[in-house]
C-alpha cells in the first residue's frame, strides 16, 4: 500500500467531482443568514468549512470556481502547484511546500470568483507514488451550490490564451 492509500484509507477520503480524494473535517454548526451574504449566494451559509484533499501522481483538480476565499494548506507530500486565472484573464500559479527558498509556501489564498485547479509535483508529474495532502478551508462554509466547473470548450472561448493549461486541466 503507498502512502496516499494509507492517508485515503485512515483519512476515509472519497472521490472528489473535480478530481483528487476529499473529506469534510469541519462545517461550523453557526450560519450567516442569507440575507447577510452577498448577493452573489443563493442562501444560507455555515460560517466556515474545512476538507482535507489530496491528489495522486498524474491526478488533478479541474479548473473551476467557487463564490468564496479559499484558503489552502500545506501538509504532506510532493508540492502541489495551484493554477491560478483572475477575473481579468492573468494565468498565475502559487507552489504549496516545505521549501521557502525555492519559493514554495506553507499557505495560500484563492480569492472568490478566481478560476483555479492544482497538479502534484511539478518536477516529477508521472511518478505514479507522489501525492500531495492539503487541507482547504473556506469561509462563508463550502456549498455545492457555489461550485462551477466550465466544460473544457467553453473555458476555451473565454480564455484562448491559456489553451495549454485548459487543455491539461478539464475534463473533455
Amino acid at each position: 500500500m503507498t502512502i496516499s492509500e494509507q492517508w485515503i484509507d485512515t483519512l476515509e477520503l472519497r472521490p472528489h467531482p473535480e478530481g483528487g480524494w476529499f473529506r469534510e473535517v469541519y462545517r461550523a454548526t453557526e450560519t450567516i443568514p442569507h440575507a447577510s451574504l452577498p448577493d452573489r449566494f443563493a442562501g444560507s451559509r455555515s460560517h466556515s468549512t474545512a476538507i482535507y484533499f489530496l491528489l495522486r501522481g498524474t491526478e488533478y483538480s479541474a479548473l473551476h470556481t467557487i463564490k468564496q476565499d479559499e484558503v489552502w494548506h500545506f501538509y504532506d507530500g510532493a508540492t502541489l502547484t495551484l493554477h491560478l486565472v483572475d477575473p481579468d484573464g492573468r494565468y498565475s500559479t502559487v507552489t504549496l511546500g516545505r521549501d521557502p527558498m525555492s519559493g514554495e509556501v506553507p499557505m495560500a489564498v484563492i480569492n472568490a470568483g478566481w478560476l483555479f485547479g492544482a497538479t502534484v509535483d511539478p518536477v516529477n508529474p508521472v511518478n505514479p507514488t507522489s501525492y500531495a495532502l492539503v487541507g482547504c478551508t473556506v469561509a462563508p462554509g463550502f456549498d455545492f451550490a457555489d461550485f462551477d466547473m466550465p466544460q473544457r470548450d467553453v473555458l476555451l472561448e473565454r480564455y484562448p490564451q491559456h489553451r495549454e493549461i485548459v487543455e491539461r486541466l478539464t475534463r473533455s
